[in-house]
């Protein structure tokens, strides 16, 4: 039997190794084809109708769009979020083109598949993730003014990771995860 907090062995290592840093490499660079495949992952994730719902709003540090992201950052995500090769607002679109649809309950879901895409790649091409919501999401929708139907979700920090994963990374058991939304039977 594994370790509770080792991923077992089959799983695959760019799953098992993914972590989540709070201390970036200030002098990576993510250039265009870099950033161009980690779009590419996230536009191959599947979607509900194949509306593909997702949008980014992507700053690097030294342009203008890093300049606009860092005044909304908390102080908390600040500490370390600064220092990644790329800062990435995450979008959903509610409103579903070509439809009769106002809003699609499954936007949020879709955006999540998208991310996971795009964390995967960055994994595969040795940068780590570190997805956040540690942002003011008001004065942040304000500076970016998103089109009607956009909303902004979450904020991710990609890099090169300047620290490692705890020795015990906490995880509920795959058992667990079968078991936990139930009621017991009595």
């Amino acid at each position: 039997m594994h370790h509770p907090h080792e991923p077992p062995s089959g799983i695959h290592p760019l799953l098992a190794r993914r972590f989540s840093p709070y201390l970036f490499d200030p002098s990576a660079v993510v250039d265009d084809q870099a950033l161009g495949l980690l779009l590419e992952a996230a536009r191959w994730a599947p979607s509900a109708g194949n509306s593909q719902p997702w949008g980014f709003f992507i700053g690097r540090p030294g342009e203008p769009e890093h300049d606009r992201l860092i005044p909304h950052l908390a102080p908390s995500s600040a500490r370390w979020a600064t220092d990644a090769s790329l800062l990435v607002v995450t979008l959903t679109r509610r409103h579903v083109d070509g439809t009769q649809l106002l809003y699609s309950e499954f936007a949020a879901y879709d955006l999540g598949q998208a991310v996971a895409h795009m964390t995967v790649q960055a994994q595969a091409m040795g940068l780590a993730a570190h997805q956040f919501r540690a942002f003011d999401l008001e004065g942040l929708t304000k500076e970016l003014a998103p089109n009607p139907g956009w909303v902004i979700v979450s904020m991710i920090a990609l890099g090169k990771a300047a620290d490692s994963p705890s020795e015990l990374r906490d995880r509920r058991s795959a058992a667990h995860l079968r078991s936990a939304p139930w009621s017991p039977t009595e």
